[in-house]
């Protein structure tokens, strides 16, 4: 098996390297292409530093890995899409995006460059996974290992499953957090937090953002997120949906 490992972070992560080492402990063929720079909020977006019709990447190493190791200067959805017609070897079975710093839940997700990467993927023809660590706004530790532990579990049980199958996890960031089963979940209504238009002015809005109103519920990812549990969310990228019947269409 063959497996991609990408991030939003950019490739200098340790949450990325965290993910690496834990796949290439599993005895899988891995290969690391993430970010050139931050790509956080890019969602599946395929923009590109390309010049002349290119798309440019560096080669790295990352300490305690000996796999081939790529900076790209493009989006990780990208990643993921040029990796699926072998612009780092043969196409991945597998694309691990993460770990993110900051929890990935509720429909919020549909803007995370982490889990488009993930989503990407499993569009075209892999598994995809999109590890995010819940470490709040002011962390005093990032405990990468415990979520790349959890990861490496559930990795394994991935790859037995069907192309196109892909998942969303979240870790809460503390030590234990690896040794925990995650817990099935919903997606929130939004997210941990949602964004607002706080000030329109002339030609610009200013945006910020704000804690939920409410109680959540309780078999939401937010909701179990926050009592400390893992969360594991199965996701799908743009599908089909029933034309209302109000819409006019041919043979109504």
């Amino acid at each position: 098996m063959r497996v991609l490992i990408t991030n939003d972070d950019g490739i200098e992560s340790p949450g990325l390297h965290a993910l690496a080492l834990a796949a290439s402990a599993e005895g899988l063929e891995v290969v690391v292409a993430a970010p050139a720079s931050e790509s956080s909020g890019s969602s599946a977006s395929i923009i590109g530093a390309e010049h002349d019709g290119r798309i440019h990447m560096d080669r790295r190493t990352i300490d305690g890995l000996e796999v081939p190791c790529y900076a790209v200067h493009a989006a990780p959805a990208l990643i993921a899409l040029i990796a699926a017609h072998g612009a780092f070897g043969p196409a991945p079975d597998a694309v691990l995006s993460g770990v993110n710093r900051g929890a990935n839940v509720g429909h919020a997700i549909l803007h995370s460059g982490t889990v488009g990467a993930a989503l990407t993927g499993g569009s075209n023809g892999a598994r995809g996974l999109a590890v995010s660590l819940d470490v709040g706004l002011h962390p005093q530790t990032h405990e990468w290992d415990a979520a790349a532990r959890l990861s490496r579990r559930i990795l394994r049980v991935l790859l037995e499953c069907a192309p196109g199958t892909v998942l969303n996890l979240n870790v809460p960031n503390h030590v234990s957090a690896g040794d925990l089963m995650p817990r099935p979940a919903t997606l929130a209504p939004f997210g941990i937090v949602q964004t607002t238009a706080t000030e329109h002015g002339e030609g610009e809005v200013r945006l910020t953002v704000a804690d939920l109103e409410g109680e959540l519920d309780p078999r939401s990812d937010a909701a179990i997120l926050a009592t400390g549990h893992p969360t594991l969310t199965a996701i799908t990228a743009v599908g089909e949906a029933p034309i209302p019947e109000a819409i006019p269409t041919a043979g109504r």
